[in-house]
Parts: C-alpha cells; sequence; structure tokens
C-alpha cells in the first residue's frame, strides 16, 4: 500500500468507495476503467453493475432517531459504521482505490480502507483519500482524482464548467432580493446543513441561517428553527432521496409548532433527494445550487430540476 501517488496514465483498475468519488471518475471520462464500487455509488447509469464493495452496519431503514442513535453508540465506542470486503478487494485487485477522510458517518472511514487495502500483501495499491469541506474543496478533489487517472486536462476542464455556472447564478442573484433560509440536513433530532451547503445558499442568492461555511452541520433545537423563523425551509436528510425526504417532513410536520412558521404559512417548505445532490461533493453539486436558484427566485430561474416541470430532485412541500 502507498499513499505517495505514482500517476501514471495506464492506471485502468479503480474502485470507489464514495459516491461522489464515482462521479468525478465518471465525469473526468474514466467510468469504463471502475471495477468495483461502495454499496452507495448508483450515479451515473452502469455503475450499478459493478461489484459492491462496502456495506452498511446500520439499518437504513430504520427511523431517524433509531439511525442517530444507533450512530452515535457506533462512534462511542469506536465501532465502524461501515465494512469493507477484504477478498472483494483482493480478486478485483484494484491499482488505485478513492475514498474519504472528510466524515466517518458519511462513508466509510479512512483507516479501515488503509487496513483493507494492507491485506493485498505483494500488490502496489494507491489510495486517494478526498476530503470536501467547502466548494474550493470539491474542486481541488476533483483535480486530486484527475492527477491520479492520468486525466488532468479533463478535470481543468470540468472544474472551469462548473465555475462558469456558478458564476452565472451569482450573477444574477446578487440584485435579487435575499431571503433567509433553513437547510434541514437530519429531522430526529433536528441537524442543519454545513460545510459547502451554505455557500450553495449564498450563491443562490439566499441567506442560511444555521450552517457556515466549511463547518460541519451543527445540531438545532426545535425553539432554534422557531426563533430564526426563516422564509424558507429546505429538507435535505444525508441519505435520504426524495420520498423519504417527503415521509422524515410529514412527521416533522405534526408538530403543533410547526404551522407557526412563516415558511409553512407562506407554503415556501421545500423537500429535496439530498441523497443524489446536496450531500455528495461532486460534480452534481452544482446541479444542487441550480434547485436553490429555482426554489429561492423562481422567476428569475429555471433549470428542469423541479417535479412539476419534470425534473426529479425537488418539490414544493405541500400538507
Amino acid at each position: 500500500m502507498t499513499t505517495t501517488y505514482e500517476y501514471i496514465m495506464d492506471k485502468t483498475r479503480i474502485v470507489s468507495l464514495l459516491p461522489s468519488a464515482t462521479e468525478i471518475v465518471a465525469a473526468l471520462g474514466a467510468q469504463d476503467r471502475l471495477i468495483g464500487r461502495s454499496h452507495e455509488c448508483d450515479y451515473p447509469p452502469g455503475i450499478e453493475a459493478l461489484p459492491i464493495c462496502t456495506a452498511a452496519r446500520i439499518d437504513p431503514g430504520a427511523t431517524s432517531r433509531e439511525i442517530d442513535d444507533a450512530v452515535k453508540h457506533a462512534l462511542r465506542d469506536a465501532l465502524a459504521i461501515y465494512d469493507v470486503f477484504e477478498d472483494q478487494l483482493r480478486e478485483l485487485s484494484p491499482q488505485l482505490v478513492v475514498t474519504q477522510d472528510q466524515c466517518d458517518v458519511c462513508a466509510v472511514a479512512l483507516r479501515d480502507v488503509e487496513t483493507a487495502v494492507s491485506s493485498l500483501s505483494g500488490r502496489k495499491v494507491d489510495i486517494v483519500s478526498l476530503h470536501p469541506n467547502d466548494l474550493n474543496a470539491v474542486y481541488r478533489d476533483i483535480t486530486t482524482v484527475g492527477a491520479a487517472i492520468g486525466a488532468s486536462s479533463a478535470a481543468q476542464a470540468l472544474v472551469a464548467e462548473l465555475k462558469s455556472r456558478t458564476a452565472a447564478i451569482a450573477e444574477t442573484t446578487t440584485a435579487l432580493a435575499t431571503p433567509s433560509v433553513a437547510c434541514i440536513e437530519w429531522t430526529d433530532p433536528l441537524m442543519a446543513a454545513g460545510n459547502w451547503v451554505p455557500e450553495l445558499v449564498k450563491l443562490a442568492g439566499g441567506r442560511d441561517v444555521f450552517g457556515r461555511v466549511g463547518q460541519h452541520a451543527p445540531w438545532i433545537e426545535w425553539d432554534a428553527l422557531q426563533n430564526a423563523d426563516p422564509d424558507i425551509i429546505v429538507f435535505m436528510p444525508c441519505g435520504f432521496d426524495l420520498q423519504r425526504c417527503r415521509h422524515e417532513t410529514s412527521l416533522l410536520a405534526q408538530r403543533p409548532e410547526w404551522k407557526e412558521l412563516s415558511a409553512v404559512k407562506s407554503g415556501r417548505v421545500f423537500v429535496t433527494d439530498g441523497n443524489s445532490y446536496f450531500n455528495r461533493p461532486g460534480p452534481r453539486l452544482i446541479d444542487s445550487l441550480e434547485i436553490f436558484a429555482e426554489i429561492f427566485h423562481p422567476a428569475s430561474f429555471s433549470f428542469g430540476h423541479e417535479i412539476a416541470a419534470g425534473g426529479s430532485a425537488w418539490s414544493c412541500y405541500c400538507a
């Protein structure tokens, strides 16, 4: 095993243990080099046919509270939240494994990947570990992956394209009103979104009332949401698709205080496919920015992500 990368053009056997990394590799034109994936990697189409190299130890079908309790128990006792299939890695014999060291809750921990790779005795395997916490870090990760797979030019072009799309939206929103926004990443207990999400909110012409750029998602109390009383609430539970997001929001909406929130009264509560967009620090974060722009300023932006417009990423929560 080595983490001192010797980047060569003929790397052809890549295992990605991170959904956003899988999307980056594919966006750089190297999807055909992927030979294995994590259990969460599901995009772009065709990825699902690859062998799975990880599994979650926590039941994703459990309630939000049960998942949170299980995660906190595992972290408290220094237990792994995910398994890495060493036998599968040994059989696949990758030359490069892409993972992350930003969040042990969101994906396989780097230490577990290093342990698994170290078991591949006699085989030289490079590990690229990504650490995204804001947009610039995401761009840096794209460049890092590009260098690792001999696609630096493609990485530079992709970053330039993403920055161009971002700048076009930011330029328009500078002349628009700035609604206050609460981005909810978990519902029981309540957690607001952090890292790159507050940055996306600002670029889309909003003001995040809880999150701070580059900082981990903060836990919040219900009365904090009431006191902030944002103009807009956007739900994006980590790891949940649009249908599950709508379900989680419906449970929170049963609280008696729910109807007193200004966003609820004005019909500006929204549910999203956070798993595919906001929770993945890869190329589709700029799609996430477009989603925010559509939500915050519907008269100025229409990218087609809304269900009502034929998309599948978000909809208004009306209950």
